[in-house]
């Protein structure tokens, strides 16, 4: 009996040296989309992190619009390219762009060479400037959508977040109102994600409890 004692003990502290010792340690839990160096890096730096500054909302605005038919990880890789094609995305000097300036970008391969996705970047601009007149900011306007502060989600899978929200639809629907252009439900909803008007970030990634603490402050 004390043979199978030692022997059973001597295994199981074998078992938690080897483990301790030989087994690497596991990785961080993110949500599942993150799977490249550069999504990594998105996902653990800006997604679902609040955004109040006007510039980079409407950064993204375009930048999901441009997404519209294709896959984030696309538009994220012509990011750079994005920026300095389309003025560090001054609204300002977008919207005054000339048929010239439109068709260098349709010429530049560093961005989605769609012409009513180019266009609509001009248009949007210009919507945003009247917003911003109107609201004072960008950033007073669209939080509206939310009651001012971030929505968190709790989900446990990410076949249960949605595509589209009651919010997004409402935002889709007055900004179309107010003519922007790419601005359905779902991309609504994907630029909510990203700038955090809500935290979609899985209960088991590590960067749901980070982003809900930082709201919080």
């Amino acid at each position: 009996m004390d043979r199978v004692f030692c022997f059973s003990t001597c295994f199981l502290l074998s078992c938690v040296m080897s483990f301790s010792f030989d087994t690497p340690m596991t990785e961080k839990s993110r949500c599942p989309w993150a799977t490249t160096p550069a999504m990594i890096a998105y996902h653990d730096a800006e997604w679902g992190v609040a955004q109040h500054n006007d510039r980079v909302l409407f950064e993204f605005l375009i930048l999901e619009g441009a997404q519209a038919g294709l896959s984030w990880s696309t538009i994220l890789a012509k990011r750079e390219a994005y920026r300095k094609a389309f003025s560090g995305f001054d609204a300002a000097r977008i919207a005054v762009y000339k048929p010239a300036k439109l068709a260098v970008l349709l010429a530049n391969p560093g961005i989605v060479r769609n012409r009513l996705k180019i266009d609509s970047a001009v248009r949007n601009a210009e919507a945003f400037l009247r917003v911003q007149k109107e609201f004072k900011s960008f950033d007073a306007y669209i939080w509206q959508f939310v009651g001012g502060s971030p929505i968190t989600n709790r989900w446990m899978h990410s076949r249960r977040v949605p595509a589209e929200t009651a919010e997004s639809v409402a935002m889709s629907k007055d900004l179309k109102r107010r003519d922007f252009n790419f601005v359905g439900p779902t991309v609504c909803y994907a630029f909510m994600q990203a700038t955090g008007m809500v935290n979609d970030h899985l209960m088991s990634c590590f960067r749901h409890t980070q982003v809900e603490s930082h709201h919080a402050r």
